[in-house]
């Protein structure tokens, strides 16, 4: 966002000056003069402990400079902070937001769903009861093995997709992990889908303002197939080592003459994309959606915080997220009882 113009020292539209912050002089001289503080922590993170199998995130380590920080805005409760570190913590746990997307359910919509996928946590990829838990959980193949802590440490993207249970034996990827239906793969299940890759919705939240993307993403299952260079899964790295088309499609509050996306239901996201923002208490941040061919689910399948925006054009992600912070600021001050 800081290369699109996003942070202009000089006056927005509506009234916003960004002050960057250096940790070369004292924070105190130079927050006095702020009223709020825009930051991205997920990027200042060092290490995520886990405390045990059954427990969330026991401790997360942040940088130097990120501490600093953090015990500036504790002694300063009445600083208005986008967002709170505490809200943040959800996005860094898979296994957490599986958990809240639970919640869904509660927005019973008429017609197709939008909800989670299905998911199995597990500590160990021999286990003896493995194959029943799998079914338990809903769980068919293939199936998308991720690691519980979605980032801050270098193997939070290292994933897998495993066609055989036997695939699980020895897997390299970093415990504990989640495994989840294949969201990108069950629609290969269909003949009509074979030669066909698969259609990601990247939905972001700026404020009250919800826009999307379409991409393309996992290519089909025969393409998978060949990857797999012989028998046993397929691992990657989620950022950068599956291919995908560059292509991609901008849309806002959900108006689009795209064929493509005449399966989307905008208005069952935005529903979802609203609760979403109560219950995390976030400001901006984004999510990824799929909808499964055969029953019309919407799934979401990832959370992310601040993410980047770069499918949506300068001249409207950036008034958005404007308007965005300024809204913050003034619900702050002025809190709806």
């Amino acid at each position: 966002m800081f290369q699109r113009g996003a942070f202009p020292l000089c006056p927005t539209d509506n009234g916003l000056i960004f002050m960057p912050l250096t940790f070369d002089l004292p924070l105190s001289s130079q927050l006095s003069e702020v009223d709020m503080i825009l930051h991205k922590a997920t990027d200042e993170i060092l290490h995520v402990e886990l405390s045990n199998f059954s427990d969330p995130f026991n401790k997360i380590t942040y940088s130097s400079r990120m501490q600093e920080l953090q015990r500036y805005i504790e002694v300063h409760p009445d600083l208005c902070v986008i967002d709170p570190l505490n809200n943040i913590k959800p996005v860094l746990d898979r296994l957490e937001i599986q958990q809240i997307l639970l919640g869904l359910e509660a927005l019973k919509p008429k017609g197709c769903i939008i909800r989670g996928p299905y998911f199995l946590k597990v500590g160990n990829f021999n286990e003896a009861n493995l194959v029943q838990k799998l079914y338990e959980a809903k769980l068919s193949l293939p199936c998308i093995v991720k690691p519980q802590v979605a980032c801050g440490v270098s193997d939070a993207h290292k994933m897998a997709i495993i066609f055989d249970v036997e695939d699980l034996k020895n897997l390299d990827v970093p415990l504990p992990a989640i495994i989840q239906t294949c969201w990108k793969l069950s629609v290969l299940k269909l003949q009509e889908y074979v030669d066909h890759s698969s259609t990601l919705y990247k939905f972001y939240s700026l404020g009250e303002k919800i826009f999307y993307a379409v991409k393309k993403s996992t290519p089909n299952r025969s393409i998978l197939m060949n990857l797999r260079q012989g028998v046993g899964p397929l691992v990657f790295d989620s950022l950068r080592s599956l291919p995908i088309a560059n292509e991609s499609r901008h849309h806002l509050d959900g108006k689009s003459s795209d064929n493509k996306n005449k399966d989307l239901n905008f208005e069952l996201v935005q529903n979802a994309a609203n609760w979403l923002r109560r219950v995390l208490n976030l400001s901006i941040f984004g999510f990824d959606v799929v909808v499964e061919d055969k029953s019309g689910d919407h799934v979401i399948v990832d959370v992310n915080y601040l993410p980047s925006f770069k499918e949506v054009p300068d001249d409207i992600a950036i008034p958005a997220f404007w308007e965005a912070i300024k809204n913050k600021y003034e619900n702050s001050k002025n809190p709806i009882s």
